[in-house]
């Protein structure tokens, strides 16, 4: 794990590990309870991140949708909801998403330096490009976070994006919530690609909580010896480390 933001990946499976079907429209796996824990842990959070395949496809807002977890943020002198991150290797991003016309908060896209003069031009001045180098890491796109002032990060996918993650060990913990139904359709994408992960046979992942929340089930997952078992209200790193739990 590398000294930078405390990484959160929160995601919803079928029982077979799909993340939707293969064909529009969007299946909903989650339910009102789980939305509305979701929204607690974007409010948490300094920054939201999704893969540019995720805005094309799902046209998320990616906004704190409650306004009293608003005020409080504001209260405590930060964005009324934090920032929005994407990536992109190709470019193909429209100005006219939701995740750039909804809400006054900072986005950002990361993108080969190649390209970003390209999607600057595209974009206008819709977000904030930033050229990494020209195989795009989810370790440097995270250092640069930190660097801009990010303290807690939380990723929403989808499955490429949690692939890259994971296999790169950057992620605290993992906040995964199980529904009700199968897909089966391997068409369909799923939580996580081929790649090789930390946690395998001879590295169990560390089950740190389980939830009930209607018909659906969040596990949460210690993934470094950073993980924090109660969120701190702030995002300030000292708040962070004071309620770190063992190793797992």
């Amino acid at each position: 794990m590398i000294d930078g933001p405390y990484v959160t990946l929160s995601c919803a499976v079928s029982l077979d590990g799909y993340l939707d079907t293969p064909n529009p429209p969007r299946l909903v796996l989650s339910n009102a309870a789980d939305f509305d824990r979701v929204d607690e842990v974007r409010a948490l959070n300094d920054a939201i991140l999704v893969g540019a395949r995720t805005v094309r496809r799902d046209n998320p807002r990616l906004l704190v949708r409650s306004a009293d977890r608003q005020s409080r943020r504001e209260d405590a002198g930060r964005p009324r909801t934090p920032w929005k991150v994407t990536v992109t290797a190709s470019g193909d991003l429209d100005p006219g998403a939701a995740f750039f016309t909804e809400g006054d908060a900072t986005k950002v896209v990361y993108c080969p330096s190649s390209k970003a003069r390209r999607i600057r031009r595209r974009l206008g001045g819709a977000a904030i490009v930033v050229g990494l180098s020209e195989d795009v890491t989810m370790g440097d796109l995270v250092a640069d976070l930190g660097d801009r002032g990010i303290r807690r990060l939380m990723v929403e996918g989808g499955g490429t994006i949690a692939t890259q993650f994971l296999s790169a060990a950057l992620v605290d913990e993992l906040q995964l919530v199980v529904a009700p139904i199968f897909v089966g359709d391997r068409r369909a994408p799923r939580f996580v690609g081929d790649a090789g992960f930390p946690w395998a046979k001879d590295r169990r992942a560390t089950l740190a909580e389980v939830r009930q929340l209607g018909d659906v089930v969040l596990l949460r997952y210690a993934l470094s010896d950073r993980f924090v078992r109660d969120a701190p209200e702030s995002s300030d790193p000292a708040a962070v480390r004071s309620m770190v739990v063992g190793r797992p």
